[in-house]
């Protein structure tokens, strides 16, 4: 395919996609107002169904199962509740000789945190260019805009080849249910871009990202004479500091070229602790909860054994800990790292298309966090890139917001790479392609 030949489909895209503006916006602010909070999306699938059958697209819904997700826990985790948690696959079939795609997004959001922080509705408000609201950035969006790319292609009697599968998922949140059961149930494409907010950057290598829970033991005591116990708070400030230094430790060691820019490679998070019952009596106990973050190439096998051996290496320089060791566990999903070569042909595909709508290359780069990019990859292998519009740092975060420009910039390209990958014709224009 030449650049030539995408240039004759940006114009007709983006003037679509300029016409059907308001449309766009009023499609994800029906989704920002549905609470898809993760293990309740339900209500929100039912509205991403409605609009997929709208459009005339053919529909499967189904619910993943603890029994076919079990071998597969240390991904997605072990879930409080699997029924009423559909997920969607939209089959928009080819004329059968290109090669097939899957774009895919997942509606479930975290928790809207302190309502007070908010100045904005977190069920869906806007203002300018700006859509407010839970989920917005991350990721329904996203999932508009792959949503809208199909549709512009129809409705332009742009023909494409290959067969393009739009998926909405569940579970992502805290690991990945929903992309997870789309690979067992067998739906499989020849490359998948996955959606997230990645300020329509190509994302090729994604970190992992591992939930742990530490629980320290102590003696409890009255506060009045606290040299009579053993206070739990106490003896885990040493073990946290110690994971910082290991985050500082593992940046200035470790190297790779898609991550030495950021200035942490390597998060390791602590979001939870809890500690005592009383304010006047020395805490028997401490429970905290972080995420360790990894690079592409380390394991989670790997950052489970070394974060195992730092912590009993502070345990054993505390006479308490050393008699009363505290435990390490590890639950929830465990995000693998994941990356795929530059020179794959999807991401070339993603690139040039993303050049045809902008003028300009795009910036290839890896992220912090987890996704169901790693699923697609290691349990589908199926080669799979991130691209979408939003940026992730409005993510999970009070005022939440995308700019619905960002919307539509990823819709176009996200449009033109269904054409280049599926191959197509054009009638309008005379131009045929194959993938």
């Amino acid at each position: 395919m030449t650049e030539r030949s995408l240039d004759d489909l940006r114009d007709p895209i983006r003037s679509w996609l300029t016409e059907h503006r308001d449309d766009a916006e009023r499609l994800l602010l029906s989704l920002v107002e549905v609470s898809c909070v993760t293990g309740n999306e339900g209500a929100v699938q039912d509205v991403v169904e409605r609009a997929m059958h709208d459009r005339g697209w053919a529909v499967d819904r189904w619910e993943a199962s603890r029994e076919e997700t079990e071998p597969y826990l240390v991904h997605v985790g072990e879930q409080a509740v699997y029924d009423g948690r559909p997920n969607l696959i939209a089959s928009v079939p080819g004329k059968g000789d290109g090669r097939s795609l899957m774009l895919q997004g997942h509606v479930d959001t975290v928790e809207i945190g302190d309502p007070a922080l908010w100045e904005r509705n977190p069920a869906g408000e806007i203002l300018g260019d700006r859509l407010y609201g839970r989920g917005a950035c991350d990721m329904k969006g996203g999932i508009v805009s792959m949503m809208i790319a199909r549709q512009a292609l129809a409705e332009l009697s742009i023909d494409i080849h290959g067969d393009v599968l739009l998926a909405t998922s569940v579970g992502e949140e805290d690991g990945g249910l929903g992309a997870l059961s789309t690979i067992l149930r067998g739906h499989r494409a020849d490359g998948v871009i996955v959606t997230e907010p990645s300020q329509r950057s190509l994302v090729i290598a994604q970190g992992g990202s591992l939930v742990f829970r530490i629980t320290v033991p102590g003696k409890a005591a009255h506060g009045a004479a606290r040299w009579e116990g053993e206070s739990a708070l106490e003896h885990f400030i040493p073990i946290f500091n110690d994971l910082l230094e290991w985050e500082r430790e593992r940046n200035r060691d470790l190297s790779h070229p898609l991550y030495d820019h950021l200035p942490n490679k390597f998060p390791i998070s602590v979001g939870l602790v809890q500690a005592g019952n009383w304010a006047s009596t020395v805490p028997e106990s401490l429970v905290a909860e972080g995420r360790l973050g990894f690079l592409p190439g380390e394991t989670i096998e790997e950052m489970q054994a070394a974060t195992a051996e730092r912590m009993d290496r502070v345990a054993q320089a505390d006479p308490w800990l050393r008699e009363h060791p505290p435990t390490l566990e590890w639950f929830g999903g465990q995000f693998a790292s994941a990356e795929v070569s530059p020179d794959h042909p999807l991401a070339g595909t993603v690139a040039e298309a993303h050049r045809a709508s902008t003028g300009e290359a795009v910036s290839i780069q890896g992220v912090t966090y987890g996704a169901d990019m790693r699923l697609f990859l290691q349990i589908g292998d199926m080669p799979t890139v991130i691209y979408g519009g939003g940026d992730v740092r409005l993510a999970h975060v009070a005022n939440e917001y995308i700019e619905m420009s960002e919307v539509l910039l990823a819709a176009e390209t996200m449009a033109l790479a269904i054409a280049s990958w599926c191959g197509y014709d054009y009638p309008a224009t005379g131009i045929h392609t194959e993938a």
